[in-house]
């Protein structure tokens, strides 16, 4: 067993009967809803989920799992995803996939949000590996480039995968990959990208996480918050 299965695992082992738990999206969420499903069938466990995706939801019904829409709910006990960075005061950086606003959604009406990362997600600051994606609305996003160029932002439309086109998003948004000077204060940038008229969502999960299941050595290490939810 990998590191990513023995992390999405130990994350099935902990939910509890009665949960609605929100999936995310990518290969350890898709290992973790594998998992799961094991427990469902093998324990007759008794929880309901909610998708971060469409791809997580095809991936939850073709598993057996007892889905619902997000419209239908208004809290959640745990959301468990990845992230693509965490930096040491587990700020999460995500989006990576386009799917910022159902999985910020979930993140926020979670009562826990459990984060599944190997070693490798771990960095001193975000923004160290990936440019932050930010989701904008298509009529805006030359005004929100302007605004961001102002906060020192240096901001570029996303490409499709055959470079002939930019990526839209499953609610019509464009996505602008921006980088920010290694000084940035990430706590300050949050609150200035969510208050910039035009951005829909952005990918600095900032106080959200309340805690990191990781592994080294193979050995599991659950990371908690400070102030975990």
């Amino acid at each position: 067993m990998n590191d990513k299965q023995h992390i999405a695992l130990h994350a099935a082992n902990k939910i509890e009967n009665g949960m609605i738990v929100g999936l995310g999206t990518g290969s350890t969420a898709n290992l973790f809803i594998e998992a799961l499903a094991a427990r469902v069938r093998n324990e007759n466990l008794k929880i309901t989920t909610v998708a971060s995706s469409v791809i997580s939801s095809i991936k939850a019904q073709a598993e057996g799992l007892a889905l619902i829409a997000m419209e239908q709910i208004s809290q959640i006990d745990c959301y468990v995803d990845g992230a693509d960075e965490i930096s040491p005061d587990l700020t999460l950086l995500k989006g990576r996939g386009a799917d910022l606003v159902r999985e910020k959604l979930l993140a926020k009406a979670s009562t826990q949000f459990w984060v599944l990362a190997d070693q490798s997600k771990f960095v001193a600051r975000i923004g160290e590996r990936f440019p932050i994606p930010i989701e904008v609305m298509p009529f805006a996003w030359q005004l929100v480039k302007q605004r961001l160029a102002s906060i020192g932002g240096d901001a570029k439309l996303r490409y499709n995968a055959n470079n002939d086109g930019f990526i839209i998003t499953s609610y019509g948004s464009l996505v602008l990959d921006t980088v920010f000077d290694a000084d940035s204060d990430i706590g300050k940038l949050n609150l200035l990208l969510s208050d910039t008229p035009g951005i829909v969502e952005h990918g600095i999960f900032h106080n959200l996480a309340s805690a990191i299941i990781t592994s080294q050595a193979g050995e599991i290490q659950e990371i908690w918050a400070t102030a975990a939810k």
